[in-house]
């Protein structure tokens, strides 16, 4: 599989395609502090076999921002040097920070602009980035990735709504991309030309008089020029349409352009693959070798192979499904698909790093703080002598499916036929009844549900069938 081959990025080579990017947990204390939840955490992916682990965004300056990670000063060296020593010892994962510069932001609606700030606040700003890129490669990172996507700072220059009016403003692409390319030199200044430097940034902003794939391909190739070592492409994810709740902290993921960031269960899966489909060709078709990953709901592994086998990029990032299983990667390789807790998109994650509280997954076992442990002593969860008693009832516009609980199990899968196609998972439940929605009258649907442990062991699954009539407007017709 593609997806299990090495990749070299400037001396740094990851062992398969699988990356996860940078997902915020909020499980170190307000300090800033590398802890022991962050380094389980971190430590579960290598275990779990991904080929590269990118780090949370990391401030590279003290402005207030709750439980994030800090590189802004030396004092935080010996804890992230802890963190790469445990990911390293674990497997042969690689390791690399997302550095982050960002704005402030109040609890009543307010957000400090780009526009604010002085030619002599912009070149501190770089000079932060270099500091904070030669203390993570002191603590024994693999490489170091800036972050040039959503609603901070490095973005909100790039973006096509940047209200400057200098050298750094927003009238022009090339003044747009002024600042990454004074901290890109910069860091590269300060750790040199075999430390592998990268960039996060979005294929497409999605708000209003935002950039698409038009300017991010040219975006693209700036940043290939400038020698960043991979670029890591995402979307949205903006201020600019989010959602204030009143007496909460702005958050960039609360509008459309944060559903297209975070994608939840009725979008498509993949949907930002195209986009990367037409940067990677750009690249191409111009010389450049620099490797492209992509994100966006890629958490079913015959979509993740597709998209490498067709060269449309060449590491695929899944935050989501291996929150939800750090295990994805080896079980894949493994030939243990149906063994992986599968992310149902219900993005209970993206709530809590809303509200500042710690990262988990739904589908873990309740109070859980980190992902469950395989044990190998476990057996797959089973119902008993009686069945599983599993009905599929049509009320309405509405399917329900209801069974009984199988002894051991911590969950289930369901997935959804008809006779136009292979069985494609629905959802996972932890209740024993579901509602389904999302029926077309004419068709005859055939469910399953699979019991599965809280790691993942998949039990034998039961089915059944109902069949929707045609609406009356149809009959009528």
């Amino acid at each position: 599989m593609k997806l299990f081959e090495p990749l070299d990025i400037n001396g740094m080579v990851i062992p398969n395609r699988v990356m996860v990017p940078a997902m915020v947990t909020h499980l170190c204390e307000e300090g800033g502090m590398v802890n022991d939840a962050v380094i389980e955490r971190y430590a579960a992916y290598a275990a779990g076999g991904a080929g590269l682990i990118v780090v949370e965004a990391m401030a590279v300056h003290q402005n207030k921002s709750g439980a994030l990670l800090r590189a802004s000063e030396d004092r935080f060296i010996p804890g992230l040097r802890e963190l790469t020593r445990r990911v390293h010892e674990t497997s042969d994962s690689k390791i690399v920070p997302q550095i982050i510069h960002f704005m402030k932001v109040a609890r009543t609606g307010w957000r400090q602009t780009i526009d604010t700030l002085s030619t002599e606040e912009i070149a501190t700003i770089v000079e932060q980035f270099g500091a904070a890129a030669a203390r993570v490669q002191e603590a024994g990172f693999d490489g170091v990735e800036l972050h040039s996507a959503h609603a901070y700072t490095l973005s909100s220059f790039l973006s096509r709504t940047n209200p400057r009016k200098d050298e750094y403003g927003g009238d022009t692409l090339e003044g747009r991309l002024t600042l990454i390319g004074q901290v890109m030199a910069n860091v590269r200044r300060r750790v040199g030309k075999n430390f592998p430097v990268c960039v996060r940034f979005n294929a497409e902003e999605f708000i209003k008089n935002g950039y698409t794939v038009q300017e991010s391909k040219l975006i693209a190739q700036r940043f290939a020029e400038l020698g960043f070592d991979y670029l890591s492409l995402s979307a949205g994810g903006k201020f600019e349409d989010a959602v204030h709740t009143p007496g909460a902290v702005l958050f960039p993921y609360s509008g459309y352009s944060g559903d297209r960031c975070m994608p939840g269960q009725w979008l498509p899966r993949g949907l930002h693959v195209n986009l990367a489909a037409e940067i990677k060709a750009h690249l191409v078709a111009r010389g450049f070798k620099t490797p492209v990953a992509i994100a966006g709901k890629l958490s079913d592994p015959v979509d993740a192979e597709a998209l490498l086998a067709r060269g449309e990029a060449d590491m695929v990032a899944i935050a989501r499904g291996l929150l939800a299983d750090p295990a994805w990667t080896n079980k894949v390789k493994n030939g243990q698909v149906e063994s992986i807790v599968q992310c149902d998109y219900c993005n209970v994650c993206k709530q809590l790093d809303g509200t500042h509280k710690p990262v988990i997954c739904a589908l873990w076992p309740q109070g859980s703080l980190q992902a469950p442990k395989e044990n190998s002593a476990a057996r797959a969860p089973e119902w008993g002598a009686d069945g599983a008693g599993l009905s599929a009832t049509l009320t309405g516009t509405t399917v329900s499916l209801r069974w009984s609980k199988a002894p051991g199990a911590a969950g289930y899968d369901i997935y959804r036929s008809t006779d136009e196609g292979q069985a494609q998972f629905q959802d996972a439940a932890k209740l024993t009844k579901w509602a389904d929605k999302c029926v077309l009258g004419g068709q005859r649907y055939r469910y399953q549900v699979r019991p599965r442990s809280t790691s993942g062991l998949a039990g034998i699954p039961v089915a059944t069938e109902v069949e929707f009539p045609l609406p009356g407007y149809m009959a009528a017709k």
